[in-house]
């Protein structure tokens, strides 16, 4: 005699179909679009009272954007100061397009402070190519800021029209000289021994 399963189905109830919302009408909605966006982009685009939008690196800490710049070797923070407002927008890790824009509040942290170390915790290890490694933390206490940037509530913004493109902030970087144009060649010529 052959076992036999027994199946049992149950009678279906009907989803409750999803409704689109529009930025703006549900605050957990938005603060969860910020959030994740922000999260998995490496790169935003901040726009101060100082001027032109630039591009900062950045980690999502505590419910915040955290960054470190205006010091020797790091990405310069003009006019974002303690209290004032700016414009992120978020960029598409994958494809580079923007996703979200949001208004935030800008908080400088004290060097030392439990906050402080809190984030840059979180920021040395994704910054990249530090000069001076692990003594890094040292130097951002001396000579650099750590400035959190904290969604607004009701800060979501809609999407600008267009393409919005600007020409390059000025700077001092420069390339020393030209690249040999014997480069390519000398890094795939084979050794002769």
């Amino acid at each position: 005699m052959a076992a036999g399963v027994v199946v049992t189905l149950l009678p279906m109830t009907p989803m409750t179909p999803m409704t689109p919302t529009t930025p703006g009408t549900d605050p957990l909605l938005d603060r969860a679009l910020v959030e994740e966006a922000t999260k998995k982009s490496g790169l935003v685009w901040v726009e101060g009272p100082a001027g032109p939008s630039r591009a900062l690196w950045h980690v999502w800490h505590e419910g915040a954007a955290v960054l470190v710049g205006d010091g020797p070797g790091e990405q310069p923070l003009p006019g974002l100061s303690d209290g004032v407002e700016a414009e992120v927008t978020v960029r598409s890790k994958d494809k580079g397009g923007r996703l979200v824009v949001w208004a935030a509040t800008v908080a400088e942290l004290v060097p030392r402070s439990p906050e402080w170390e809190a984030a840059v915790g979180e920021l040395k290890g994704k910054r990249l190519n530090a000069p001076d490694g692990e003594a890094m933390v040292d130097r951002w206490a001396r000579e650099c800021r750590v400035v959190r940037l904290a969604p607004r509530a009701g800060g979501l913004r809609p999407l600008p029209e267009g393409s919005l493109a600007a020409p390059p902030v000025p700077t001092s970087a420069t390339t020393r000289s030209p690249v040999p144009a014997s480069v390519p060649r000398l890094l795939f010529r084979k050794r002769r021994g």
